[in-house]
């Protein structure tokens, strides 16, 4: 039987009272802007696979995980490529928080009588039968990246040069020198090929959030002892203070000489061709915009955050102490950083070959 005070809205009237209090929420402090969109996002696409005129409390768990199991299923909206994968293991994950943090609060609100999630039986692994893909490149898909974006912005480093690019010869070849072209036809203010290279440098080798790389300043980079540090303002008002690889900050000073001479205004570190701040989404079209220029055999599309995730696969298995990790990418304990590396091929091999327990004395067998 139902409570007398039960109020019975639509799914599409209680995602609208749900979405104004979470933003509501960012003029205290209590969620961060960037917080509160990715919910009123994920709770759009609920309100699309439930059916915006379905009544809330008329859902029942069968009804959840269907909708886990479409959003699992879900072309991943953020690739540009036809048939570029479905959403990752991450974003599935997330939803899922979205969606329970919705009921949660119908639940306290006298929305819905039962919380429909207690009774949902697809489990974020279980969700589709869908595995997660690989997050983290390889060190040759990831130098493969990183060798498109120093050739892009003209600094081949100490072994540079197209060759580690990783651009192909022939077709491939004429197709980067057509880019190319395109880009230097463009008002000065509109060429974009320094800053495409430093958004996939500082992805690539420092793991910064997407929000806190579209969130940076000019200002927030500077020089100590002749060391390039970036200042990164990251999740609940902390700050880290990252040194920059020599090859990044030449990058860096040639995006801000470029820069200068365009007498950009705007404070904002990163501009779209139009003189503003560049938005999250636009990250993304970036990557696959240098991954082009990549050897198709050291080439597999990316997210942002999937570089996070190749950063501190990659230091860590270079044996980089884990605190730096830690800091570097900017996690209050260790144990996060689990969740942000993935095995390596051959790792295992490497590590048995090398086992200290078979050093002699001096460090040989």
């Amino acid at each position: 039987m139902r409570p007398a005070d039960l109020n019975r809205l639509t799914v599409q009237e209680s995602a609208d009272r749900y979405v104004e209090l979470i933003r509501a929420k960012t003029l205290t402090g209590a969620l961060s802007p960037a917080t509160a969109e990715v919910y009123a996002r994920d709770v759009a696409t609920f309100v699309r696979l439930a059916g915006e005129g379905k009544v809330l409390d008329d859902l029942t768990g069968e009804d959840v995980d269907a909708i886990l199991l479409a959003f699992a299923r879900k072309p991943d909206g953020r690739r540009a490529e036809p048939g570029a994968g479905l959403q990752s293991a991450s974003s599935q994950s997330r939803f899922r928080r979205s969606v329970s943090a919705l009921f949660k609060h119908a639940t306290l609100a006298g929305w819905v009588q039962i919380n429909p999630m207690a009774l949902a039986t697809v489990t974020a692994k279980e969700r589709g039968g869908l595995r997660p893909e690989r997050r983290a490149l390889t060190r040759e898909q990831a130098q493969g990246l990183i060798g498109a974006a120093r050739d892009l912005s003209g600094d081949r480093g100490d072994g540079g040069g197209r060759g580690d690019a990783g651009v192909s010869s022939g077709a491939g070849a004429a197709a980067v020198d057509g880019a190319a072209g395109a880009e230097r036809g463009r008002r000065r203010d509109q060429r974009t090929e320094l800053r495409d290279a430093l958004i996939v440098l500082l992805l690539s080798t420092m793991g910064p959030r997407v929000s806190e790389l579209v969130r940076a300043n000019v200002e927030d980079f500077y020089t100590n002892d002749g060391v390039r540090y970036w200042r990164i303002f990251g999740k609940g008002g902390k700050t880290r203070d990252v040194p920059l690889p020599g090859d990044v900050a030449r990058v860096l000073e040639a995006y801000l000489l470029e820069r200068g001479r365009a007498d950009a205004p705007e404070k904002a570190l990163l501009l779209s061709w139009r003189g503003r701040r560049l938005a999250r989404g636009d990250v993304q079209a970036v990557i696959d915009r240098v991954q082009r220029r990549v050897d198709p055999d050291r080439r597999r599309s990316v997210t942002p955050h999937g570089l996070r995730h190749t950063t501190a696969t990659h230091l860590l298995a270079d044996a980089v102490d884990m605190d730096a990790v830690r800091r570097v990418l900017g996690h209050s304990d260790l144990a996060t950083l689990g969740r942000y590396r993935d095995e390596l091929p051959g790792e295992l091999e490497v590590a048995m070959r090398a086992h200290p327990l078979l050093r002699g004395p001096s460090g040989g067998r």
